[in-house]
């Protein structure tokens, strides 16, 4: 089984050590992945050229999602195949929350190497947005681990939109912001948490390509350390990244730094 790919693409990719499982451990695992429980299918690596501007990088990018959405995947597609529903199947794209994965260098052999653990964020990221400092932060996040002679590790969370509430209700957020509601206030007037994000698939995928030996990581969020340890990854050096602080985000900057993000009011001014 493997979502909608014919299954003999998966076997090639399998015998070409192309497509692994690892449990939540980060440890490879056997058998077919419609069986696979709580583990998550990795695809990679695939060479990835990354530019910024005039800048240009090296990465390994590795695909990865939880088998449990691999499974219901699967099932749809069976469905949308016997119907001959070919135009539906770009409904089986919102159905899984693909995360990826940029490898530089070799961390797993470094004694401790840089990580970025990068919640999705469409507006920012794609769209340049500065009613947040995520793009930039992503940006610097890359140049920075491609830089490091230890190599690095950057986890990109695609199901993270908005601190795990999705892209619709963020966009509504933003309308509530607008109102005079900080980032923090405006979930809460939606009956949504504070940040539901889950660091637990970022857990793994650390300990696969990294294992559980120390690294630092690039976040200025407490809670972000807190779920990884608790998710087994003890030996974690925080590294402050502030990047991209403007006139459009100060205010967002500030609740952030009321939540608990450790920045100083030097860090925004």
């Amino acid at each position: 089984m493997f979502t909608y790919i014919d299954s003999t693409v998966r076997e090639r990719l399998v015998a070409a050590g192309k497509l692994v499982r690892i449990d939540r451990e980060g440890i490879a695992v056997a058998g077919d992945a419609s069986n696979g429980g709580d583990t998550i299918s990795i695809l990679g690596p695939i060479p990835l050229p990354v530019a910024f501007g005039t800048e240009r990088f090296g990465a390994q990018w590795y695909a990865c999602v939880r088998n449990t959405q691999l499974s219901q995947v699967e099932h749809l597609a069976e469905t949308l195949r016997a119907q001959k529903a070919q135009e539906s199947f770009a409904t089986l794209a919102t159905s899984m929350a693909v995360n990826s994965v940029l490898l530089f260098g070799e961390p797993a052999a470094s004694g401790n190497p840089l990580v970025r653990v990068h919640s999705s964020c469409l507006t920012g990221d794609v769209f340049g947005s500065e009613r947040c400092e995520c793009g930039p932060q992503l940006q610097s996040a890359i140049k920075l681990i491609d830089a490091d002679p230890q190599g690095g590790i950057l986890v990109y969370m695609s199901g993270h939109e908005g601190r795990g509430i999705g892209l619709w209700a963020k966009a509504a957020t933003y309308l509530l912001q607008d109102g005079g509601e900080n980032t923090y206030q405006a979930n809460q007037s939606l009956g949504l948490p504070d940040d539901s994000r889950d660091f637990s698939d970022a857990a793994s995928l650390i300990k696969y390509f990294r294992g559980t030996g120390p690294f630092r990581l690039l976040t200025n969020n407490p809670k972000k350390i807190d779920d990884l340890v608790a998710a087994g990854l003890s030996n974690i050096t925080p590294v402050k990244h502030v990047f991209g602080v403007t006139e459009a985000n100060k205010r967002y900057l500030a609740a952030k730094q009321d939540w608990g993000h450790k920045l100083s009011e030097e860090d925004i001014k």
